[in-house]
């Protein structure tokens, strides 16, 4: 997209227009928020934020080679006669990094999937990127640029290093939130053809009094869907599950194991670090599959993705193959062995009560170990129930059979208080005010055998646990897939693939 193009979409002023018409004629190489990675030919937004102002750092982006710099109109006119042919004057630099993102979405044919919920926002968005790469282009969402800044950017990466909005069939988006509002603002900018709910869990309750209320902001991705469009809404969880009666002129598609869905799993076969097979069945046939990433929560993300690939027709042995390709993001249940014999769990990049006892319990059903440890990090953003929950978590520690519990920092001691109230001693319920306290006794602690649980929100940094055990542990390599059979329902065809 040429810049005189992106100055017209984004609302720059007539008079914004003919200063840059040097480079009107160019087409920057991509945008960027932060002058520390802009890129030489890149056209840089001085966003204001919460702790910083981009206008603070428009000369150090130009100087290393930003082709142009979108400012606010009271930051152009105050600037020097050399800088105002690369500014392009806007009323707010946000909202016009949104109105550019959502220009490239106008009018394009493909396919826009927003995947919203509590947990499970990024395994399920990579589950789905891969099943429907199987059928066609896919672009999705980087890292985790899922709000009101990440959200532009992962959409203009479409017409980025001279790729093109046309080179893709589906752009897959992470859509999160910590207050109401923020899924309706980004369904806004990115329309979503299928918009899909994983599950409504206790986060953000600093911002909100009940999960109700969680529920109610995570359906705004229901209400944001593209008339004619699709939501994929988990049978098993009720608040999720009662989205199917928000809209008349949407179809639903419902993904479970427990209730009646559109999309399962049967014959269920935990395989422990392994992972699960299972048989995937769908409104258009089923087929044998096996998920190498650990749990039960990871089988809900892949029935999610499974069921938006099966709404677009991609072939069933494909998302089958898509799903056994499917591993576990960084820091989110990486599974990381060690020479030494025992295993480490690197979910470190975020943590919930849900979340750390589905975690746990995953750990303690395990029959690959002879000892279970769980390292949990302090809950953040649960507002006055935060202690409670704690304290139940570190029950659950206790009755699902954890054999060595260490809670890190702030709140974290209630997760220890409440294991030791139902029945762990001193020394198997143990608390560390830091993680490199708690890293330091891991290293002593860790023996051949111990399957180690390390989870956390990104505040308490318990990714320094698993940091400090890989410099001071050699790890080992692991495993390996296998065959898989295919039965194609309207043949009742079965064949080895």
């Amino acid at each position: 997209m040429k810049i005189s193009a992106i100055t017209k979409e984004i609302g720059a002023s007539t008079d914004a227009t003919r200063r840059v018409a040097e480079i009107a004629s160019r087409d920057p190489i991509g945008y960027s928020i932060d002058s520390r990675t802009v890129r030489d030919g890149e056209i840089f937004f001085a966003i204001r934020g919460e702790n910083y102002d981009g206008h603070s750092f428009v000369a150090d982006a130009l100087k290393k080679g930003a082709v142009a710099a979108v400012v606010s109109e009271e930051f152009a006119s105050s600037a020097t006669t050399a800088d105002r042919a690369r500014l392009i004057p806007v009323a707010d630099t946000l909202a016009a990094l949104q109105r550019l993102a959502s220009g490239v979405l106008r009018g394009w044919p493909g396919r826009v999937i927003g995947i919203t919920g509590s947990m499970g926002k990024t395994t399920t968005k990579e589950m789905t990127a891969a099943a429907l790469a199987r059928g066609g282009r896919v672009i999705k969402t980087t890292g985790n640029l899922n709000n009101a800044y990440g959200l532009p950017l992962s959409v203009l990466k479409m017409e980025t290093d001279g790729a093109r909005a046309s080179d893709f069939d589906f752009a897959v988006f992470e859509m999160g939130m910590n207050h109401r509002g923020e899924i309706s603002e980004l369904a806004r900018i990115a329309p979503p053809d299928a918009g899909l709910v994983t599950v409504v869990a206790p986060v953000h309750l600093e911002y909100f009094p009940s999960l109700d209320e969680i529920a109610e902001a995570k359906a705004e991705m229901v209400s944001g869907i593209k008339p004619g469009g699709v939501a994929v809404l988990n049978a098993d969880d009720e608040r999720v599950a009662r989205m199917c009666h928000m809209r008349t002129d949407i179809g639903y598609r419902l993904f479970g194991i427990s209730n009646s869905a559109d999309v399962t799993a049967r014959n269920i076969k935990a395989e422990g670090l392994s992972g699960t097979s299972f048989l995937l069945v769908t409104p258009r046939g089923e087929v044998e599959a096996t998920l190498r990433v650990p749990g039960q929560h990871n089988l809900y993300n892949a029935l999610a993705a499974a069921a938006v690939a099966d709404f677009y027709e991609v072939p069933l042995d494909r998302i089958a193959e898509a799903l056994e390709e499917s591993s576990s993001p960084r820091m989110r249940g990486e599974v990381v062995r060690f020479q030494g014999g025992f295993t480490l769990i690197d979910d470190s990049y975020n943590s919930n009560p849900r979340a750390l006892i589905e975690m746990m319990r995953m750990v303690c059903e395990s029959q690959d170990c002879r000892r279970r440890i769980v390292i949990a990090g302090e809950m953040l953003e649960l507002g006055a129930t935060g202690p409670a929950l704690h304290r139940e978590a570190g029950e659950k520690a206790a009755e699902l059979g954890v054999d060595l519990l260490v809670g890190v920092r702030g709140l974290a001691r209630e997760i220890v208080e409440g294991a030791r109230g139902r029945g762990m001693s001193e020394r198997a319920a143990i608390f560390c005010e830091t993680p490199e306290d708690a890293a330091q006794l891991l290293e002593r602690e860790a023996r051949s055998g111990d399957l180690i649980l390390v989870k956390g929100s990104r505040g308490v940094k318990t990714e320094i646990v698993v940091q400090r055990m890989k410099q001071r542990f050699k790890q080992s390599e692991v495993a390996t897939p296998r065959g898989r059979r295919y039965r194609d329902t309207a043949t009742n065809s079965l064949t080895q693939k």
